[in-house]
C-alpha cells in the first residue's frame, strides 16, 4: 500500500514528534508499505524517510520545482517525482497513494490534510486518512471540526472519514480496515 505523509519541515520544539515520525516510519517499512511524501531530508520528512530507508522500505518523494523547497531535497530516495508547482506535488502525491497520515506539522502540513478531508466529504477519495494526534496536536483541528458538524457546514457522517489517533496499532487497524 502507498501511504501519504504530510508532516513538518521542522522537527518542533519536542522530541516527542520526532519519535512518533520514526513509529509511523517504522510501521510503513515494517509492514512492505511505501511512503510517499514531499522529498525533503530535514525535519519530520527527513526523520520518516530516513526510518523507512534504514529499515530496508520504498520511499517515494514528490517535490516541486520551490527553491525553497529544493534547498531541503532528500537524494537518497527510492524514487524521486518532480513536479513544477505545490498543488502539482498535492495531485500527484494524492493520484499516487491508497492513505493519508498527517503528523505534526506547519500551514503546509494544514493545507495538505485540509485537501484529504475536503475530498473526502466530496466522496472524490474514499483512502483512509488519519491526523496522528502526537500530544494531541490536532485537538483544536477537531474541534473546528466538530463546530463545522454542529453548526451545518459538514455531516458528522465526515467526522466518520478522519481518526484522531497516536496508537500506532489503531492506525494501522484503521488503515487496513479502510481499503
Amino acid at each position: 500500500m502507498n501511504i501519504a505523509v504530510y508532516c513538518g519541515a521542522a522537527k518542533g520544539n519536542d522530541p516527542i514528534y520526532a519519535e512518533a515520525a520514526r513509529t509511523v516510519g517504522t510501521w510503513i517499512a515494517k509492514n512492505g508499505h511505501r511512503l510517499i511524501y514531499g522529498g525533503g531530508n530535514v525535519g519530520l520528512m527527513g526523520i520518516v524517510a530516513n526510518t523507512v530507508l534504514e529499515l530496508g522500505g520504498k520511499v517515494t518523494g514528490v517535490i516541486p520545482d520551490v527553491l525553497f523547497i529544493r534547498e531541503q531535497r532528500h537524494d537518497g530516495l527510492t524514487e524521486i517525482i518532480d513536479t513544477t508547482s505545490m498543488s502539482e506535488r498535492r495531485n500527484k502525491m494524492i493520484e499516487l497513494s491508497d492513505a493519508f497520515i498527517a503528523l505534526p506539522g506547519g500551514p503546509g502540513t494544514l493545507d495538505e490534510i485540509s485537501e484529504i478531508i475536503m475530498f473526502l466529504r466530496i466522496h472524490e477519495l474514499k483512502g483512509p486518512c488519519v491526523l496522528y494526534n502526537t500530544k494531541e496536536f490536532y485537538e483544536p483541528l477537531r474541534a473546528l471540526l466538530l463546530l463545522m458538524a454542529k453548526e451545518g457546514f459538514m455531516e458528522q457522517e465526515d467526522m466518520n472519514k478522519i481518526l484522531f489517533s497516536d496508537d500506532i496499532d489503531e492506525v494501522a487497524a484503521y488503515i487496513t480496515k479502510g481499503r
